[in-house]
């Protein structure tokens, strides 16, 4: 319409189809979940509600993203410090598997050392955070972790 001279806006233009039963519908672009809270592991409750944090290594929380490249998705998983907001660890790749998020864990460790018992962990309950070997790496290193129920599934 704007080509032949018409001065016409987004409304204008759906009032105009909705008057001749047109329909317009968006293809909604593929977006990959990285959350599957199907599964038989157990899921804590939660320890950071009502926290107050005031210095760091008292609460780190952990996700994971996705990032779309050129031909494929990365993964991206993230442990941060909740009091500094800074990324403590991290790990990429093009998998989902446990070991991502355990990759991601240990970079954290290594790099802040924390002290047993003074830590609290948080992340939704994704299999790769419910799985018990990354379980098993927060308990060795006196770490409480606990899960928040996610929403999304697979």
């Amino acid at each position: 319409m704007r080509r032949e001279g018409w001065q016409v806006n987004h409304k204008c233009i759906l009032r105009i189809m909705r008057e001749d039963n047109l329909l317009c519908l968006r293809a909604r672009p593929f977006v990959p979940t990285t959350i599957n809270s199907r599964h038989g592991w157990q899921v804590v409750p939660n320890l950071a509600r009502g926290m107050i944090l005031n210095g760091i290594n008292q609460l780190w929380v952990a996700d994971i993203t996705f990032l779309h490249l050129a031909e494929e998705f990365a993964f991206l998983a993230v442990v941060l410090d909740a009091f500094s907001r800074r990324v403590v660890g991290w790990a990429l790749d093009t998998h989902l598997r446990a070991s991502l998020a355990i990759e991601a864990l240990e970079m954290a460790i290594t790099d802040r050392q924390p002290v047993p018992g003074s830590l609290v962990h948080h992340s939704d309950s994704g299999v790769q955070y419910a799985c018990g070997a990354y379980s098993e790496l927060l308990h060795l290193h006196g770490i409480p972790g606990e899960y928040e129920p996610c929403r999304k599934s697979l």
